[in-house]
């Protein structure tokens, strides 16, 4: 059993800044890639960022320069500071990760339970 397990979402103006963190816990042996996605209202979910375990990082265009991705590899955590929030930055904000349960055995992708952020005045 593998859980991620997100927290740090809620109510902020725009311009505010908020910081998700999320856990992966359970039966793990390695983590490969872990990222963030959101999903709008009305819309398909999105990556917001990625970050490989050797911390190279990718971010969509629309927070390049506002968020920030991070992970600590020894406690099996990802975070994202998001800084000078929009309105339009209001979604469901989802931890994923890739992870092998064993020895030899392929990565597979989990997500998290999805944590509301809202941005408004």
């Amino acid at each position: 059993q593998v859980q991620l397990v997100e927290s740090g979402g809620g109510l902020v103006q725009p311009g505010g800044s908020l910081r998700l963190s999320c856990a992966a816990s359970g039966r793990i042996f390695s983590i490969n890639a872990m990222g963030w996605y959101r999903q709008g209202p009305g819309k398909q979910r999105e990556l917001v960022a990625l970050i490989t375990n050797a911390g190279s990082t990718n971010y969509a265009a629309s927070v390049k320069g506002r968020f920030t991705i991070s992970r600590d590899n020894a406690k099996k955590t990802v975070s994202l500071q998001m800084n000078t929030l929009k309105p339009e930055d209001t979604a469901v904000y989802y931890c994923s990760a890739a992870i092998s349960q064993a020895d030899g055995l392929g990565y597979l992708h989990y997500w998290g339970q999805g944590t509301q952020v809202t941005v408004s005045s």
